[in-house]
């Protein structure tokens, strides 16, 4: 197969040939590997490659039935662990560890059929939306080199909008799949809260407002992955009824009614919204008013500043659990030193947050989350920008020494919790201000997805976020799958991996 043709091809339409015999898994995983190598000197997309191990395991191993046998697949260097591989979370001081089992995740995946090429970039434990971690390097946009493929599952979203892939691992705990989908691109879903397996070893990740999944091309690839990786788990904290019919099948159908729709372009945090993004969300508003739907602007009912503060308390707990859990491991002390200027600040913090406190912002979420459900009981779906810009340039994020110098001096001269937890917020703003609709349905547990239906003037493609309700992926997938075959799709449109 040439790399023309592979580039042509979906996962689904992969397995479809596999099936047929028309193409074999080893074929498939040569091609991909061959694409990998075009492009890695100038994207940087994965941290670690294990192309003797797949071609060896492709020979070795055949699924009959599986829906995805024989498929290549790359998975993120945060929480998709393989048993023996590597797994450093971009983080220097776990650049040697290795993985002891493979997470229920991959088992999945393996389950499926899946053979794994190697894990993608990503930022240092998943903190940020770029992919820019000290250890490796940047990762770089396909669309423009100049410019970041987002985060954190940058790595996953460049390589799958090189061509590398059709399909890759990610996982989003403030927008980290539909971020780099904005950015690329790419259909970008994340599942309800519990959807998808957890562990082993824990139950939750950043208590529940971390989900693992994929970002994908087209809508029909993640609609069967949603099939196949939709588990009620007992081990797990969080856990959601299965659809009890087809993701895949329902996604072709009609809905049975005109829809109510909300829309916002305001940012939740009061940051500015660049033209682009407005222009986006109304054009896709257009869309759907003209195919019958009932669409109204609407203020989310949730106080976002209030909600971003409680995110960063939990992300300051969480580090510092982290650090001291990493500190017990190598058995000595941590320092600045060992780890990037955001790791260092969120853990500092953590150090001073009560139990009270962490228990109060884990309630907002909770307030936050009964807000939405009786905004969805007026409106099916809840439409923003994905990103109020486009994607940054490469660096343009990544704090230089003199900031860094003086975000360590802030921290440690803050009197008091409170305003500690406002540096942590300041430092964080340039971010944010990039992406600050994404959060609120991690925080609240809802589906939420990153439709590709903007191209931006300077030729970088620009998403729209659509929300639902808890448990109603599918009619998320409904309507990703009528704008993929209308002409708002952007896709791979331009991209020039794909001309």
């Amino acid at each position: 197969m040439d790399i023309k043709t592979y580039l042509s091809l979906d996962a689904t339409e992969m397995a479809n040939l596999i099936r047929r015999k028309e193409v074999s898994s080893k074929e498939l995983l040569t091609v991909a590997f061959e694409q990998l190598e075009n492009v890695q000197d100038t994207l940087n997309i994965v941290t670690h490659v294990r192309k003797e191990r797949a071609l060896k395991e492709v020979e070795q191993l055949s699924l009959e039935g599986a829906p995805f046998n024989g498929v290549p697949l790359l998975l993120k260097n945060l929480s998709q662990n393989i048993e023996g591989e590597l797994m450093t979370s971009g983080s220097r001081l776990l650049q040697k560890n290795r993985s002891k089992h493979d997470s229920y995740f991959v088992k999945k995946l393996r389950e499926a059929g899946f053979h794994f090429m190697g894990h993608t970039n990503s930022p240092e434990f998943g903190l940020k939306n770029i992919t820019e971690p000290e250890l490796y390097g940047p990762t770089r946009n396909p669309w423009n080199p100049d410019y970041s493929p987002g985060g954190s599952s940058g790595g996953a979203a460049a390589a799958i909008a090189s061509g590398v892939v059709p399909i890759a691992g990610a996982s989003d705990g403030g927008g980290s799949i539909r971020i780099p989908a904005s950015f690329t691109g790419l259909f970008g879903l994340k599942p309800t809260r519990g959807r998808t397996p957890v562990g082993p070893g824990y139950g939750r990740q950043w208590q529940g407002a971390a989900i693992s999944f994929v970002l994908s091309r087209t809508v029909r690839d993640s609609a069967a992955m949603l099939d196949v990786l939709q588990v009620v788990q007992p081990e797990a904290a969080f856990q959601t009824p299965l659809f009890s019919g087809s993701y895949k099948q329902k996604m072709v159908e009609d809905f049975n009614r005109p829809l109510h729709i909300a829309f916002s372009t305001k940012s939740p945090v009061g940051s500015p919204v660049s033209e682009e993004a407005v222009q986006a969300v109304k054009k896709t508003v257009k869309w759907l008013k003209s195919n019958g739907h009932q669409v109204e602007e609407a203020d989310c009912p949730v106080d976002g500043v209030r909600l971003m503060k409680d995110y960063y308390l939990m992300n300051s707990g969480e580090m510092n659990a982290t650090v001291i859990g990493l500190e017990q491991a190598l058995g000595r002390e941590l320092t600045a030193d060992d780890m990037e200027i955001e790791s260092w600040l969120l853990h500092h913090a953590g150090k001073s947050v009560s139990a009270a406190m962490y228990s109060a912002s884990l309630s907002s979420w909770d307030h936050a989350a009964e807000l939405m459900a009786n905004f969805h009981r007026m409106y099916d779906f809840y439409i923003t920008p994905t990103t109020a810009y486009h994607a940054p340039k490469v660096g343009e994020l990544t704090p230089n020494l003199e900031v860094r110098e003086k975000l360590l001096e802030e921290i440690h001269s803050a009197r008091n919790v409170f305003e500690q937890q406002q540096v942590i917020y300041d430092m964080f703003l340039p971010s944010l201000t990039y992406s600050p609709f994404t959060q609120l349905a991690n925080l609240t547990g809802q589906p939420a997805m990153s439709v590709p239906v903007h191209m931006t003037s300077d030729g970088l493609p620009l998403g729209v976020q659509v929300m639902a309700q808890k448990g109603e992926e599918d009619q998320l997938l409904q309507l990703a799958y009528q704008l993929e075959n209308s002409d708002k799709w952007v896709g791979m449109r331009g991209n020039s991996y794909f001309e």
